[in-house]
């Protein structure tokens, strides 16, 4: 179970919050994915490689802007998902020629 941070009294409580937290966010990682891999099918019909850098500044520049709205560290998400992007746009090039 989830409780907000504020609702823990104990270390345990706490951890099993960050645990199961963890766990969705592994989650919609993997749904991500799901879209990374329907990009492989959908980019060569549309005649574009894995690496769209304009893309992945849009994503980045998103991505900061959410960390900053959330209060969190934009530099370190912006980190975050520089390797998420990476990982992604090499899945999708071993798939994908450029043509």
């Amino acid at each position: 179970m989830i409780r907000a941070a504020q609702d823990c009294n104990s270390m345990a409580e706490l951890r099993e919050s960050i645990d199961a937290l963890d766990e969705r966010i592994v989650a919609l990682l993997a749904q991500r994915k799901g879209y990374i891999d329907r990009a492989i099918e959908l980019k060569p019909a549309e005649g574009l490689p894995a690496r769209i850098p304009a893309r992945v500044d849009a994503v980045l520049e998103n991505v900061r802007r959410a960390a900053a709205e959330h209060d969190l560290d934009p530099d370190l998400v912006a980190a975050l998902w520089t390797q998420l992007i990476d990982w992604s746009i090499a899945r999708e090039a071993q798939k994908i020629t450029p043509e």
